[in-house]
């Protein structure tokens, strides 16, 4: 075997660990928000529309790095549930302003509320400061890797 062959019982580089932490969080929270009757890609979209509501829909697919024209059947799956609803922007009547309904901001609500534990069940090996620690240097090489805060990168795969 040459020596830079990694062995499976030698430890897993970090990006691995990410990698496979992150595939194993995405899909435990898939489950959690299922019971919701939401996908992840609503989530974010609900979650995105609540902290800047009266976005267009083309600044949200900006925002959230995906094509617009995928961005509307999102909004379309959102809005005949009465979650979400397009309102005419006032200083330009071409474009809509996206908005939760208050159906779509309570369930945005119990999507935080999901968020909350999803991240205390993940995270129940860390004590509080290890959390913290964490939390600071995630966010510091997504800075690095270009991410945009709080936005996940699968949009860009939509």
């Amino acid at each position: 075997m040459p020596a830079s062959a990694r062995r499976l019982d030698d430890p897993p580089g970090s990006a691995f660990l990410l990698a496979a932490l992150g595939a194993h969080a995405a899909a435990r929270f898939a489950e959690r928000i299922a019971a919701l009757d939401v996908t992840p890609a609503q989530t974010g979209l609900l979650r995105a529309i609540a902290a800047t509501p009266g976005q267009s829909q083309q600044a949200m697919a900006q925002l959230l790095g995906t094509p617009p024209s995928r961005l509307v059947g999102l909004v379309d799956s959102l809005a005949d549930r009465g979650l979400v609803e397009r309102r005419r922007n006032p200083t330009d009547r071409r474009l809509h302003a996206l908005h939760l309904t208050a159906e779509g901001a309570a369930l945005a609500e119990r999507i935080e509320s999901v968020g909350r534990e999803h991240d205390d069940a993940i995270l129940r090996s860390l004590e509080h400061s290890e959390r913290s620690r964490l939390r600071s240097l995630l966010a510091r090489i997504a800075e690095d890797q270009g991410l945009t805060p709080g936005v996940h990168p699968g949009y860009r795969r939509m």
